[in-house]
């Protein structure tokens, strides 16, 4: 099997491949081969011993990468014989038959972005989804609202060939008891627009005038420049600047520590078809308050007060909710520890390999 990683190079997709590869390597019933170019060798190491690494150094770039994975990628799947390529993307080349694709990234963003150069990817991502989900062997969801949304409303034609499988959770993310919780809301999110963080910013207003020491944390990459100096303009107009704090990205350590120590962890995000920092902040204990759109209610059941995400004065009460509750709070907190047992990265490990090899037996 060759896991075609070119296009994994933040937040969710790094994500699931660190977790997802050593697991795989030790199922004894796949040899594992995993394409990279040499910027993203940094992201993935150390990479298991067990996993043969391709490493490319071509030119990066959105179009040569898409003329490579559609003409070069099938070129090498057969001169190395690969029973099967599996792409955790949305899409993957349209001239290869023996292929799973992984439906993960959520078209709807295209309903959130006002730059047409933006709408107009999101709307091709759409296209060529569609038409790899014609072409895949197999697709794994990793929500049944991916599985709804990214075969464009005809989920029905695709009954026999996606499979839902949740992401897990590391065990780094636990509920370590820690002294006493921190005077901060925590928000977990590379800075996307359809993170939706400017509504967060207006539903902090009333947050922050009952609650004087109260500070907002982010923690998470500056990807779309454009959004994160929208994001700064709008705190410095609403008066919040000094009480927002942009942390970059954390390492493995920081992050479980924020999650435990925070009042409250919001999630405002429009467009998700998983949102693996619901996950992590329900397994370290924190409550949690999560957009009511998209996939979240799927992975959140009942162990978070969900809010509209286009509304900031309903995000405002769900938060003074929680903070101001004590009880609600640690309902939240116990609901969310028992809600993160049922996600496991060897679970969805097993599960992928046993879709991979269903796909491999059908080739």
């Amino acid at each position: 099997m060759v896991v075609n990683a070119l296009h994994a190079k933040s937040g969710g997709g790094v994500t699931y491949l660190r977790n997802m590869l050593p697991l795989l390597a030790e199922d004894e019933r796949l040899e594992t081969h995993i394409f990279l170019h040499r910027t993203q060798l940094e992201l993935f190491h150390p990479l298991d011993e067990r996993i043969f690494v391709h490493v490319f150094e071509f030119p990066l770039g959105l179009a040569r990468l898409t003329i490579w994975e559609q003409f070069v990628l099938p070129i090498m799947a057969k001169i190395m014989s690969a029973d099967l390529i599996f792409s955790p993307a949305n899409f993957g080349s349209l001239f290869l038959g023996n292929q799973v694709i992984l439906l993960r990234n959520a078209l709807a963003v295209a309903r959130t972005e006002t730059r047409w150069s933006k709408r107009l990817y999101w709307v091709a991502l759409g296209i060529i989804t569609f038409l790899s989900l014609l072409r895949a062997k197999r697709a794994i969801a990793v929500s049944r609202y991916a599985a709804q949304s990214l075969s464009l409303g005809f989920d029905h034609w695709f009954e026999d060939k996606v499979r839902i499988v949740h992401h897990g959770i590391n065990p780094t993310f636990n509920p370590e008891p820690v002294a006493e919780r921190g005077d901060f809301i925590l928000a977990v999110s590379d800075i996307y627009v359809q993170k939706n963080l400017h509504t967060l910013f207006q539903a902090l207003g009333p947050v922050f005038q009952r609650h004087p020491r109260l500070e907002l944390r982010i923690a998470g990459q500056k990807i779309d420049d454009w959004y994160y100096s929208r994001l700064v303009a709008e705190a410095e107009s609403l008066g919040i600047a000094d009480r927002i704090r942009f942390l970059g990205r954390l390492d493995g350590r920081e992050l479980p520590d924020l999650y435990r120590r925070c009042r409250v962890f919001v999630f405002p995000s429009t467009a998700e078809t998983f949102g693996n920092p619901l996950v992590e902040a329900m397994a370290c204990g924190a409550p949690v308050v999560s957009s009511s759109s998209a996939a979240m209610p799927e992975i959140v059941g009942d162990a978070a007060l969900l809010c509209n995400p286009l509304d900031h004065e309903d995000m405002s009460r769900a938060l003074l909710n929680v903070l101001e509750d004590p009880e609600l709070a640690a309902r939240l907190s116990r609901k969310g520890l028992e809600r993160a047992q049922s996600f496991s990265w060897k679970k969805t490990a097993r599960q992928t390999a046993d879709v991979l090899l269903e796909a491999a037996g059908s080739c």
